[in-house]
């Protein structure tokens, strides 16, 4: 399955009082990258949830490895790591200068907009096999 990279700056809102980019950051980086991961493949939230359908992050597990900084240019990768039909289990990544400092592991959920599990559309399926 394909992989998504995505270049984010680190700028001084990011960061906490040491100069060192605050946890809860790492979570927006994560966000932008799934986004551009489902923008790449012609997925876009406001056309699911016309659908009736959203997805919502069930579980995440994040190792920070080592911490950014101010005006650091990071690489976020964004994989599929395996599916099912509501369910989608990604691997995501922040390197710098090519060397990973913050590893997750997310899961995914399709979910229908009045509520309630929902199976991904075949063409969304088929988008993430790419």
């Amino acid at each position: 399955m394909s992989t998504s990279h995505l270049s984010v700056r680190v700028y001084y809102e990011d960061t906490d009082f040491s100069g060192n980019v605050y946890h809860a950051a790492y979570l927006h980086f994560f966000e932008r990258g799934r986004t551009e991961f489902l923008r790449e493949r012609g997925v876009h939230h406001s056309e699911l949830v016309k659908d009736g359908v959203a997805f919502a992050v069930r579980s995440m597990s994040i190792d920070f490895k080592a911490a950014a900084h101010i005006d650091d240019l990071l690489d976020v990768t964004t994989q599929v790591a395996s599916m099912t039909p509501a369910r989608l289990y990604l691997l995501q990544s922040i390197a710098r200068d090519g060397v990973e400092i913050t590893r997750a592991e997310v899961q995914v959920v399709a979910i229908k907009t009045s509520g309630g599990v929902a199976r991904m559309p075949r063409d969304l399926v088929a988008a993430f096999s790419k």
